[in-house]
């Protein structure tokens, strides 16, 4: 497969999971933004989802203050966003566009109608009067457009390419979301978890669909700690890091080439180190020193895999 081509399903990939990633951040902080605070914690809630994506610089250069509805319009509707939902939708609408004749009929059509939907849906005040249900559309959409892939697609080199940027995108986002969201909430050791804790966590676990994961795996009270592991190293979990690491060695595998081996044994030692960890040794090492690195290694990963197979990222 040509380099470019293989750019193209990859980035289209990783755009369309990005634009899910952000409807299910926004979701969550609009979810727990209804809770009783103070203005000062409201604030700091939305300050984190922007620190998640690393565009609070970005936001206060536009923004004089930080209020919820302004950074769902930044974090929606900014073009100039490259991480706002219709920044990634375009993106990955073109992506599919310049490689159309690769794509089924029916994966071309659910990316070019999620676009067209989505120009409707933001002239429309369902943004301002829903935002849940504008983010529930997103994410539909994404699940869609997955589905459609592995319905109708041969199962070559062009579908796992698609499902290399997937999880890179995937792995990348839950590591953000599990290290602001546990470095911000958890309780300091010895304390127990407050009514608002709960319902915190409760809609941390629903952003990453992992609510009734949870209660299947543990059938027990919700805890940081549990919540790290479920997230980290359960290879069941479909949005865990290891979950998403299976899937990016597995579809590494499919399409090595002859300079890749150093990208596949980089992929393999990331994945070694999850699938035999302990929760217990992470917490103890330090959760955020860990997400920290793996986020470094991630972003790597994705360097080397451009310049193994795709069009080489620019300096």
């Amino acid at each position: 497969m040509l380099s470019r081509t293989a750019d193209h399903l990859f980035w289209m990939a990783r755009y369309t999971e990005r634009a899910e990633n952000t409807a299910r951040m926004l979701d969550v902080n609009v979810q727990t933004s209804m809770l009783p605070q103070s203005d000062e914690e409201n604030a700091e809630g939305w300050r984190a989802l922007l620190g998640i994506s690393e565009l609070q610089h970005a936001f206060d250069q536009k923004y004089q203050s930080l209020e919820g509805r302004e950074v769902i319009d930044f974090m929606v509707r900014d073009p100039g966003n490259p991480s706002s939902i219709v920044a990634c939708l375009t993106a990955a609408r073109e992506n599919a566009r310049a490689v159309r004749g690769t794509l089924t009929t029916e994966v071309w059509e659910i990316q070019n109608q999620t676009w067209l939907d989505m120009q409707r849906r933001l002239t429309s005040d369902l943004l301002e009067t829903d935002p849940s249900k504008f983010f529930e559309w997103v994410k539909y959409r994404s699940h869609l457009s997955r589905g459609v892939t592995l319905g109708t697609m041969l199962r070559d080199e062009a579908v796992h390419f698609i499902r290399l940027g997937t999880f890179l995108e995937r792995a990348d986002n839950t590591a953000r979301i599990l290290d602001v969201k546990y470095h911000g909430g958890a309780p300091e050791s010895g304390e127990s978890m407050s009514q608002r804790d709960f319902y915190y966590w409760g809609a941390m676990l629903r952003s990453v669909s992992g609510f009734e994961i949870y209660r299947k795996v543990y059938r027990d009270v919700i805890t940081p700690a549990r919540i790290a592991e479920l997230l980290m190293l359960r290879a069941d979990m479909p949005r865990s890091l290891l979950a998403c690491m299976d899937e990016v060695v597995s579809n590494l595998h499919e399409v090595r080439n002859d300079v890749s081996a150093d990208t596949e044994r980089f992929a393999g030692r990331l994945r070694a180190e999850l699938q035999f960890g302990k929760i217990e040794d992470i917490l103890a090492e330090g959760l955020h020193d860990t997400l920290t690195r793996f986020l470094a290694d991630i972003y790597e990963l994705g360097n080397r895999v451009s310049r193994d197979f795709l069009v080489p990222l620019a300096a």
